[in-house]
């Protein structure tokens, strides 16, 4: 699970697709989101009551993800891997089912209609769609045209007798053509016009069927990059570098759609340029997928070095979106093989001083988990804690606390810090989760004394010490002297940077209960003015002098006109 954890880190936040292997390296499962990170986070972060979804977790060892530009092309890639693939825990799009296309006959008389197959026949092709719902909606609309101009089933049965009928048929086929094709300002402006007329009729429910299309087409896209009718059998290799490493994406297109998506990162060898790994892997890959394209798509120019194929290197078109996908996801290989390789130093890093702080401390378990807490209040006003926490060295920020003091009047550190204490370990103890290792206090013997009353009274045993800010003391429980860590050693610069961390930490939090209660304060003297009402004038205005300075305009926008004129009166008076 930890390698899992490691993996799910350096996952992009971006639209895509993404694929669970299990430990046999078999496709076990492909989904698709928005953000590619949290999606998957979510499998492995919670308690799943599907037990599929629980087994599902419990079987994946690696993650392999494509970036694509949007959620359409997330869709359709999705569904063309689980035909092709058929992994084990897909169950929704193993039926066969294709996404809707349209398409323009080729006949002299062409049909316009609705088809899940696209055939080499000389016909129009366009698609696919999302929903079949857009393709009614457009087709709707197309018999209307026809309609419109005296075009009936009768009359298209009696289409050759006409010498003029060919011409106008054909016209009204170029204007369908074009809104197939993405301009569908003319079919909204249509249904715009139809959804105001029933409005205007009193028939509302009608009114809003034709809008929800209305909004069904604003969302509309015609083209999708990862599946087009024109494209087939072609291979797309791409390439990003830096010093020791490139990385190559390969993308396989079959009839129409993205086949096969595979990256990989090669280190370099001595002298060895960009073109000359890049050959290399163009023959691994085909051999590797058994490839038999005629056509290969680059980034840049090199003469064919495999008989019979074309190498080239389209600048627009469809052609050319692809290309920029693949470079895309070389980039996103590079970024993630970056992080791993720093998350990786930082680890070795983090260990060695943990080790050194062990050592130093005399504790009797490595401090994997480490919490810090400081107290934070200005002449006693508006008291605060907080707790910061790391693990492995590393701030987990996600498990960051802020505390408010329920228990304690005026100033007083001490008490303040038995309370935060006691709050934040009885409850990790009801919640049975994972104590820490190591507490670190901020602040010198009276803190750690008041915080050890906490822990002596929930019976835990944990390593617990103080460090003082002056001289960077080292206090210990039961010990009146203090331990002196060399200024330049690696344990010391760890616990102040947590330290510090849990100064900056309840300083933020004590500022924005400061600036809170400072902005509700002189608006709670105004008779007349909620709670309600104080929350929605702090939200827009953000200070008081601004509500002081608002006009009676402003002010009854937000709070009506009874309100704004006891405020207006209220401050007029102060």
């Amino acid at each position: 699970m930890s390698i899992i954890k490691s993996k799910i880190k350096i996952l992009p936040k971006k639209c895509g697709v993404y694929q669970f292997f299990d430990e046999q390296n078999k496709l076990i499962y492909v989904g698709k989101s928005k953000n590619i990170k949290t999606r998957v986070a979510s499998y492995f972060s919670k308690k799943h009551e599907n037990l599929k979804t629980k087994v599902l977790a419990s079987k994946v060892v690696d993650i392999k993800y494509v970036v694509v530009k949007n959620e359409m092309d997330a869709l359709l890639l999705e569904n063309n891997l689980i035909k092709k693939e058929k992994p084990k825990y897909n169950i929704l799009l193993k039926d066969g089912k294709t996404y809707p296309w349209l398409c323009i006959s080729q006949e002299e008389f062409p049909r316009v209609y609705q088809t899940r197959k696209v055939k080499k026949d000389g016909s129009e092709y366009y698609g696919p769609y999302m929903s079949s719902q857009i393709v009614k909606i457009i087709l709707d609309y197309i018999s209307d045209m026809f309609y419109d101009n005296g075009w009936t089933p009768f009359t298209y049965l009696n289409k050759n007798k006409d010498p003029d009928t060919k011409e106008k048929y054909l016209q009204i086929i170029s204007s369908a053509r074009k809104i197939i094709k993405g301009n569908i300002k003319i079919l909204i402006s249509y249904l715009t016009k139809q959804m105001n007329d029933l409005s205007v009729c009193l028939e509302f429910e009608k009114a809003q069927k034709i809008k929800d299309k209305i909004t069904l087409l604003n969302n509309y896209q015609s083209k999708s990059v990862v599946v087009s009718s024109s494209l087939s059998n072609i291979d797309v290799f791409s390439v990003n570098d830096d010093e020791q490493y490139a990385y190559v994406n390969y993308m396989k297109i079959n009839q129409g759609t993205i086949d096969i998506t595979h990256t990989i990162e090669i280190q370099k060898k001595l002298n060895e340029n960009v073109k000359e790994i890049l050959k290399k892997v163009i023959v691994h890959m085909r051999e590797k997928f058994k490839s038999n394209s005629k056509s290969v798509l680059i980034q840049m120019n090199f003469p064919s070095f495999i008989d019979g194929v074309k190498f080239n290197v389209p600048v627009k078109g469809e052609k050319k979106t692809l290309l920029d996908l693949s470079l895309l996801n070389a980039k996103y290989l590079k970024m993630e093989m970056k992080k791993k390789r720093l998350n990786f130093k930082t680890k070795k890093t983090s260990s060695g001083v943990l080790a050194k702080l062990k050592q130093d401390l005399k504790l009797d378990v490595l401090p994997n988990h480490i919490e810090c807490f400081d107290n934070s209040n200005i002449q006693g006003s508006n008291p605060v804690a907080s707790c910061v926490v790391f693990k492995n060295g590393i701030p987990a920020k996600k498990d960051y606390r802020n505390f408010n003091i329920k228990t304690v009047s005026g100033i007083d550190d001490f008490k303040s810090m038995t309370e935060v204490v006691f709050r934040r370990y009885v409850r990790l103890q009801n919640e049975k989760k994972e104590l820490p290792q190591l507490i670190v206090i901020d602040g010198g013997k009276g803190q750690l004394s008041s915080a050890k009353k906490s822990l002596d009274k929930l019976k835990l045993k944990i390593n617990i010490i103080g460090i003082a800010k002056r001289l960077e003391e080292i206090f210990f429980p039961n010990d009146p002297v203090p331990l002196y860590l060399d200024k330049r050693s690696e344990s010391l610069r760890l616990l102040q940077r947590i330290r510090n961390e849990a100064h900056r930490f309840a300083i933020a939090h004590h500022r924005k209960k400061r600036i809170k209660e400072g902005l509700s304060s002189s608006i709670d003297s105004i008779p007349g003015i909620g709670p309600k009402s104080i929350e929605k004038l702090i939200a827009c205005f953000g200070t008081v002098n601004k509500i002081k300075l608002a006009s009676k305009n402003e002010l009854e926008k937000i709070v009506g006109d009874a309100k704004s004129n006891k405020i207006l009166k209220y401050y007029s008076n102060t």
